[in-house]
């Protein structure tokens, strides 16, 4: 299933970036994120609780930060594993200025097994993407606030 999205921040570059880097920001616009712990300088363990239609559940997994290249682009891997299923995905956020701010675009790719994927395509499309508008959605709040 192919991700995709552009967002606009009213920010500097620099600060976009540095929120995005952040741990502490990390976890607290995670949809569903009830934790998230250092490996790694790079990597992350989560636990999160999701639900799409009438499927919901805990999931445990982890989080990669991979090919950073400074204010341009980096690389993020998630594998999550839970009784409904796994979920891996992987994305790449380009960051370019735009008057005012700065935009982010995600392209990427997610694979989910289980009942997750049961659920249908056309469902598992749309959660996705309310689920990248909601962490958006909280990173654009902590930044332009």
């Amino acid at each position: 299933m192919k991700v995709e999205g552009t967002f606009t921040i009213k920010a500097e570059r620099e600060k976009v970036w540095d929120m995005l880097m952040s741990p502490e920001t990390l976890a607290g616009c995670i949809p569903g994120c009830e934790g998230f712990e250092p490996v790694d300088e790079d990597t992350y363990n989560v636990k999160m609780r999701v639900g799409v239609a009438a499927v919901r559940g805990n999931y445990s997994g982890s989080v990669t930060i991979a090919d950073r290249q400074r204010l341009e682009s980096y690389r993020m891997v998630v594998q999550g594993r839970g009784r409904g299923g796994s979920v891996r995905g992987e994305g790449v956020l380009s960051f370019a200025d735009i008057d005012g701010g700065t935009q982010v675009s995600v392209e990427g790719d997610a694979q989910v097994t289980g009942v997750v994927a049961r659920v249908g395509q056309r469902l598992m499309g749309n959660a996705s993407r309310m689920l990248m508008n909601q962490f958006f959605n909280c990173l654009k709040s902590k930044i332009e606030s």
